[in-house]
């Protein structure tokens, strides 16, 4: 199908579609769009997310409604609030020129507007299944005239944990009264037990392509740490210029933290998650549609309920370990054939899950290059050279600019005019961007200076030297020598250790606290030193000395009927129960006998 004036759709519909903008339809909608418009059998389409679903079952829903009945016509569930309302929105377009209209009925709004839309006779309903449950068994959603119930994102909707909820409304459905349309992305054994237990022979069509991800869509990874990942988000947007889109976090904590972080840097941005009311939610999402946000920051739980028109960027922020989510997160750009582009930040320890999404989408990934300070400032300023070029000069401006600042600029040169008023607009781009330096990198401590892969071959320029040993320093022996700051050349020696005379590279295993003796040729060993009176050098207290005078009385006094040797016996082996000789070593270390004295 080249149009959706092929498929005999009504008049008022297809006019509506050209009002809209669509002309051709997606594969899904080609393919589907024929099946259901008769309303005669029951459906499976299973298809990637951001291909055109939610047209491909709304346009035969409106084409066969009756606008004069005031009763429920079609239910349609959608597994997130956020996607609900999108849909409903979506068929509001569609039917306002044919008098049908759709109410959302979702769970963390109030009941009374949704109990007025249920009594008032919508023809469509689109909720969730658990707040669509709730009032059925109040009695408030009845199903008598029911013509279509049709399955959004059904996958989802059982991950979720709402198969037991689905099952329920799918039992209160009279047998054989409507029809059941199953859309998904994919074919879980859960998703095959609905379809087996309550659809009766359903059409199917499967969109089969090599790629799981539109072929416009480009796939971007960055390798950073994770405490660098703030400052590389923004480099990304400076870089991308026309940053219209959503990043995405793992949990609500991240999502707030992030959000003020680009809320200081001076960003429209605002976050969506779990926690913030319905209502905020909603504004959230009308204002970023509205652009007057430039980023939304949320979780995954708003993934497949955004759906806003020529978002550019989708960046993972925390990149998501299911692939699953991987998909439906980027599946938020490139839509209708548009590009669209998706980063994600990952750690050197998360590399794998790269191959793990490119295995899942069939598409090699791109690692990307995170751009450097000079190259940003150099692209603002081309694009602040583009609106200058563009910019209207009014006479009265020129002639306040000459009275008031004729005499100033009078012995300026262009250019210096020029930086002024920069410095003035935009500081950050009249700043020197800072370059490494051997002087600089000098004043490093030494084992925390990094070197680039370009600049090995000039290291040993580069080691500090100021107050540190640097290895290798013309010695033939490779000591460590004392440098002074910008000299390379070995000063002089102030090492713990001392050189041996004549014995180049050989280092002593003195310290040099402790005297050094040496020894001449034909001079014998040095003697122990003694004080002036004879005696030996005073030991610590509690230490064994072995120049200690003996003490006084028998030593056998201490062996006493330990079955050992007597006095005068040799260095026998010691037998009988007493201590050893090592024991008996370490009790006179531990309790050391003193003289009389």
């Amino acid at each position: 199908m080249n149009s959706f004036a092929d498929f005999n759709l009504n008049e008022r519909l297809l006019a509506t579609l050209s009002k809209l903008g669509f002309e051709k339809p997606s594969p899904i909608q080609a393919e589907s769009i024929p099946l259901l418009k008769d309303f005669d059998r029951d459906f499976i389409g299973l298809a990637p997310t951001g291909t055109g679903k939610t047209a491909a079952f709304s346009l035969p829903l409106l084409n066969n409604l009756d606008p004069k009945m005031k009763a429920l016509q079609a239910l349609i569930l959608c597994p997130t609030r956020e996607l609900a309302l999108q849909v409903a929105t979506q068929i509001n377009k569609l039917g306002e020129d044919m008098g049908l209209r759709a109410a959302a009925v979702y769970g963390g709004s109030g009941y009374s507007d949704q109990l007025r839309a249920l009594r008032s006779g919508v023809p469509i309903i689109v909720g969730t299944p658990g707040r669509l449950l709730d009032h059925l068994r109040s009695g408030n959603l009845r199903l008598d005239s029911l013509k279509a119930l049709v399955l959004d994102e059904a996958d989802e909707m059982i991950s979720m944990g709402f198969q037991e909820d689905i099952e329920t409304i799918l039992e209160a459905i009279p047998e054989g009264q409507s029809r059941l349309w199953l859309f998904s992305a994919t074919m879980s054994p859960e998703i095959r037990r609905i379809a087996d237990n309550y659809l009766t022979t359903p059409a199917r069509v499967e969109l089969t392509q090599k790629n799981k991800v539109p072929d416009a869509l480009q796939q971007i990874y960055y390798v950073t740490r994770e405490s660098n990942k703030p400052d590389v988000l923004g480099k990304l947007i400076e870089d991308a210029g026309d940053f219209y889109g959503l990043i995405f976090c793992q949990t609500k904590v991240q999502v707030s933290d992030l959000t003020q972080r680009l809320v200081d840097s001076g960003y429209k941005v605002d976050c969506l998650h779990g926690d913030k009311t319905q209502e905020a939610r909603e504004r959230t999402l009308r204002s970023f549609r509205e652009r007057k946000l430039q980023i939304l920051v949320c979780t995954d739980v708003a993934a497949r309920g955004i759906d806003v028109q020529d978002i550019t960027h989708v960046v993972n922020y925390s990149i998501p370990r299911e692939t699953e989510n991987y998909v439906h997160r980027i599946g938020r750009t490139a839509r209708n054939g548009k590009p669209g582009i998706a980063m994600s930040l990952v750690s050197p320890a998360q590399r794998q899950l790269i191959s793990r999404c490119e295995k899942r989408t069939g598409v090699k990934m791109k690692e990307g290059v995170i751009p450097s300070n000079r190259i940003l400032k150099e692209k603002k300023l081309a694009q602040l050279f583009l609106k200058f070029q563009t910019a209207e000069t009014h006479p009265e401006g020129l002639e306040r600019v000459s009275s008031v600042w004729g005499e100033a600029i009078k012995e300026m040169t262009r250019e210096e005019i020029a930086a002024r008023l920069l410095a003035l607009i935009s500081p950050d781009l009249m700043q020197a961007t800072p370059v490494a330096t051997p002087e600089a990198a000098s004043d490093r401590p030494f084992g925390k200076r990094k070197f680039s892969r370009d600049d090995s071959s000039d290291r040993d320029e580069r080691r500090p030297s100021a107050g540190r040993y640097s290895r290798g320093s013309g010695g033939s022996g490779g000591g460590y020598a004392r440098r002074d700051r910008g000299d390379n050349a070995p000063a002089e020696r102030t090492s713990p250790w001392r050189r041996r005379e004549g014995a180049a590279g050989e280092r002593s295993e003195r310290p040099a606290s402790k005297p050094y003796f040496r020894r001449d040729e034909g001079e014998s060993r040095p003697p122990r030193r003694f004080d002036d009176d004879g005696d030996s050098r005073p030991r610590k207290p509690g230490a064994w000395n072995a120049n200690a005078p003996k003490p006084a009385g028998p030593r056998k006094a201490f062996r006493k009927n330990d079955g050992a040797r007597t006095e005068g016996d040799g260095p026998v082996k010691r037998g009988g129960a007493g201590p050893s000789l090592r024991e008996e070593s370490q009790q006179r270390r531990k309790f050391p006998r003193r003289s009389a004295e």
